[in-house]
C-alpha cells in the first residue's frame, strides 16, 4: 500500500511538475537556458512591466504642473540608457551573472557585496509581490467595483500558482507568451502613438494645468523642485533593469553578447513606452479615478466613441499588460534564488539554497521566495503604491553599489584600459542619477514606508552576518580536521605491506561501504572508526561519491566534466590507500542533483555485487548542537539512511566530533 501511494505521489509530482532532467545529458543546458527573444520577455519584462506603475507615479508627482511632463519624460529615458549602458559594462566584466552582488564584493569588498545582495534579495521579492498586486490592479481596473474586496485573495492565488509554475523550469513558461508579449507591445505602442497625436494637450484637458512654457511661469527654483520631485517619483520605472546582468547564468551561448542584445532591447523598450505614457497622460489630461490605474483611465479616454472595438482594445492592453506583469514576478522567481543561491555559495546564505532539484532549478530558493512575497502581499494589503515605495529604495540600494564599483574599478583600470573615459563617465553619470533617486525617495517618502525598507535591508543583513560567521567557524574546524588527518596520514610503504590483488574479491567477503565527500578528514575520520571499531571484520572497501551539481556547477558542459574527474581523484586516493595496506579496495560514484537518490542508486548495485556489505556514513556533530545546524546543514546522512533501510539496506551512522 505504501509503495502504490509513493508511486501515486511521483507520477502527480511528474505531471505538475515535469520529469526529471540529467545534467550530464548533452545539450541539457541549451535547453533550459533562453535565447535573446525568450529572455527579452523573461527577463526583460521585469523591467518593461514597470510602465504600470513607473510613470503614473511620476506624473501624479507633477499634480497640475504636466506641462513639465515632457522634461521628466526627457530625464527618463537618459536615465534608462545610461543604466542599461552600465549594466551592459557589468555584463562584459562579470558574464557568469551576480550582478549588483558580484559587482560589490569584487570591486569594493566582500561585506559591500553582502549588503548588495540582501536589497537584491528584498528587491526581487518585492518584483513578484508588487507585479502580482499591480496584475490584479489592472484585471479589476474594468471589473465591477463591488468585486474589488476579492482582489487580494486573486492576487494570493494568482502568487501561488506562480510558485508551482516556476518549480517546473524557465523555458517552458515563456514560449508560449511571445504572442501575449507582441500584442503588450502593440496596444501600448498604439495607444501612445494615438494619444499623442489626437490628444488636446495640458492646456485643454484640464483646468489648472500648464504647457511646456511652464517652467518660465512657474519660475526656474519651484520648477526645478517639481521636477527633482517627479524625477525621484520616477524610480519605479528603472527597477529590473539589472535583471539580465543578474541572471547571466540563464542564457544561451554565446552568454556575453545574448545579455547585451538582450540589455539593448529592454532597454529601448522600456524608454520608449515608459516616455511615451508619461507624455500621453498629460497630453490626454488622464485624472486619477478609484479603483482604476492611470493606464486604465488612458485606454478608456482613448477608446470612448468606438463602440465594441473600444472594449476589444481595453481589454487586450489590459489583459495582456496583466499577463507581462505576471511574467515580471516570475523573473524576481528567477533573480532572488539566483542571488541566493550566489550568495549561498560564498557562505552568506544557507547552502541548501544552491542545491538543484532534478528539474535542475533552486527549488529551495523558489519556495522561500514564494513565501516571503505571499507575506509581503497579505502585510501590505496589496497596496501598490506602499510596495512601488519599498521596491524602488531596494532596487536602487543594488544601482547605487554597482554603479559605485563600476566607478572605482575604471579608476584603478585608467591606466591598463584604454578608453577607460567614456566607460567610467557612463557609470559616474549613472552613480549620480541612482544617488540622487535613492536620496529623493528615501527622504520623500521616508513616512509612506521608506524606513521599513532599510529596517528589512538591515534585518537581512543582520542575518546574513550570523550565517556567514557559522560556516566560516565550521570551515575552521573542518580545516582542523583535514590537517589533523592527512598531514599524519599512516601510509605504509611498498616494501612494508602486502598490495591486495587488483582483481575483485568474492562476492561473499564483508565489504564495508563508505561514502565520502573529496580526500579530505571527514572522510578518513570515518574510514578510521570503521577499522578501530570492526577489527578485521570487514576485508573488502568500497567507496562511494556523488558530486553534486548545484547551481554553481550547472553552467556549462566544461564544469560538470571538471566535477567528474574531481570526484573520480577524489575515490581513487582512498582506493589507492587501502590496496596499500593489504585490502582489497574499489569504488562506485556519480554526478546528480540529488545526493540522497544518488548515493540510495550506487548503495544498491554494491549489495547486489557484495550481499554481506554494511553502508557508512559520517556525520558531523557541532558543540551543543544549537538550533543554526539544524538549519544550515542538511544532514544528509540520516536521509540516506532513512531511505536504505526501507529497502533492508544496513546503514551506520558514525559521529564525527568538531
Amino acid at each position: 500500500m505504501a509503495t502504490e501511494l509513493t508511486n501515486i505521489a511521483g507520477r502527480m509530482r511528474r505531471l505538475v511538475l515535469g520529469g526529471a532532467r540529467n545534467p550530464t545529458e548533452p545539450g541539457v543546458y541549451r535547453k533550459v537556458s533562453l535565447l535573446v527573444l525568450l529572455a527579452w520577455i523573461a527577463l526583460g519584462s521585469n523591467a518593461i512591466s514597470s510602465i504600470s506603475y513607473g510613470p503614473q507615479e511620476a506624473f501624479r508627482a507633477l499634480g497640475q504642473h504636466t506641462g513639465l511632463a515632457w522634461l521628466v519624460a526627457g530625464a527618463m529615458v537618459l536615465t534608462v540608457l545610461v543604466i542599461t549602458a552600465s549594466y551592459m559594462q557589468i555584463v562584459d566584466l562579470f558574464p557568469n551573472g551576480g550582478g549588483a552582488y558580484l559587482v560589490a564584493s569584487k570591486l569594493l569588498s566582500p561585506g559591500m557585496g553582502m549588503v548588495a545582495g540582501s536589497a537584491m534579495v528584498l528587491d526581487y521579492t518585492l518584483a513578484i509581490t508588487i507585479s502580482v498586486a499591480a496584475a490584479t490592479n489592472a484585471v479589476f481596473s474594468f471589473l465591477p467595483g463591488e468585486w474589488l474586496g476579492y482582489r487580494l485573495a486573486v492576487a494570493a492565488a494568482a502568487l501561488a500558482m506562480l510558485i508551482v509554475i516556476n518549480l517546473r523550469g524557465v523555458r517552458e513558461i515563456i514560449a508560449p507568451l511571445i504572442p501575449i508579449f507582441a500584442l503588450f507591445l502593440l496596444t501600448h505602442g498604439g495607444a501612445i502613438i494615438y494619444a499623442l497625436l489626437v490628444g488636446p494637450g495640458p492646456a485643454g484637458a484640464a483646468p489648472g494645468t500648464t504647457t511646456a512654457a511652464e517652467p518660465a511661469a512657474l519660475g526656474t527654483g519651484a520648477a526645478l523642485l517639481v521636477l527633482l520631485y517627479a524625477y525621484s517619483m520616477s524610480g519605479a520605472t528603472y527597477t529590473g533593469i539589472e535583471a539580465v546582468s543578474d541572471n547571466m547564468g540563464l542564457l544561451a551561448e554565446p552568454r556575453i553578447r545574448t545579455g547585451k542584445r538582450t540589455m539593448l532591447y529592454t532597454g529601448a523598450t522600456l524608454a520608449i513606452l515608459a516616455a511615451g505614457l508619461l507624455l500621453s497622460y498629460a497630453a490626454m489630461g488622464v485624472q486619477r479615478a478609484d479603483g482604476m490605474t492611470l493606464n486604465a483611465s488612458l485606454f478608456a479616454s482613448l477608446a470612448t466613441g468606438w463602440g465594441p472595438l473600444g472594449v476589444v482594445f481595453m481589454l487586450a492592453a489590459l489583459i495582456s499588460q496583466a499577463v507581462i506583469l505576471l511574467v515580471a514576478a516570475q523573473t524576481g522567481f528567477m533573480g532572488g534564488p539566483t542571488t541566493l543561491s550566489v550568495m549561498a555559495q560564498d557562505g552568506w546564505m544557507p547552502r541548501q539554497f544552491a542545491l538543484l532539484s532534478d528539474r535542475l532549478i533552486t527549488q529551495n530558493a523558489i519556495l522561500v521566495m514564494g513565501v516571503l512575497s505571499l507575506g509581503l502581499l497579505w502585510l501590505s494589503g496589496g497596496n501598490v503604491n506602499l510596495l512601488v515605495v519599498l521596491y524602488t529604495i531596494s532596487v536602487f540600494v543594488t544601482f547605487t553599489l554597482a554603479q559605485l564599483g563600476m566607478v572605482r574599478h575604471w579608476w584603478i583600470a585608467r591606466s591598463d584600459t584604454p578608453g577607460w573615459m567614456p566607460r567610467i563617465l557612463v557609470s559616474g553619470v549613472g552613480l549620480a542619477a541612482t544617488t540622487i533617486i535613492l536620496a529623493g525617495i528615501t527622504i520623500l517618502r521616508w513616512r509612506d514606508g521608506g524606513w521599513v525598507t532599510l529596517g528589512l535591508i538591515l534585518v537581512a543583513v543582520f542575518v546574513a552576518v550570523l550565517i556567514r560567521r557559522h560556516y566560516t567557524r565550521t570551515a575552521q574546524l573542518l580545516t582542523r580536521l583535514d590537517t589533523l588527518f592527512t598531514s599524519n596520514l599512516p601510509v605504509k610503504s611498498t616494501g612494508d605491506a602486502k598490495r591486495a590483488p587488483e582483481e575483485p574479491p568474492p562476492s561473499d567477503t564483508n565489504t564495508a561501504a563508505i561514502l565520502v565527500n573529496g580526500f579530505n578528514g571527514l572522510g578518513l575520520h570515518t574510514l578510521f572508526n570503521v577499522l578501530r571499531i570492526f577489527r578485521g571484520h570487514f576485508k573488502n572497501f568500497v567507496f562511494i561519491q556523488v558530486g553534486v551539481v548545484d547551481a554553481g556547477r550547472f553552467k556549462g558542459v566544461d564544469e560538470i566534466e571538471d566535477l567528474k574527474k574531481s570526484v573520480q581523484a577524489d575515490v581513487d586516493r582512498y582506493v589507492e590507500y587501502m590496496r596499500a595496506h593489504g585490502y582489497h579496495a574499489d569504488s562506485r560514484y556519480s554526478i546528480g542533483t540529488d545526493a540522497v537518490h544518488q548515493v540510495t542508486s550506487l548503495a544498491r548495485q554494491i549489495v547486489q555485487s557484495y550481499p554481506h556489505s554494511v553502508i557508512f556514513t559520517g556525520q558531523l556533530v557541532f558543540p551543543g548542537d544549537p538550533i543554526a545546524t539544524r538549519l544550515l546543514h542538511n544532514h544528509m546522512s540520516f536521509a540516506i539512511q532513512k531511505q536504505l533501510y526501507h529497502e533492508g539496506i544496513p546503514v551506520l551512522v558514525l559521529p564525527v566530533r568538531l
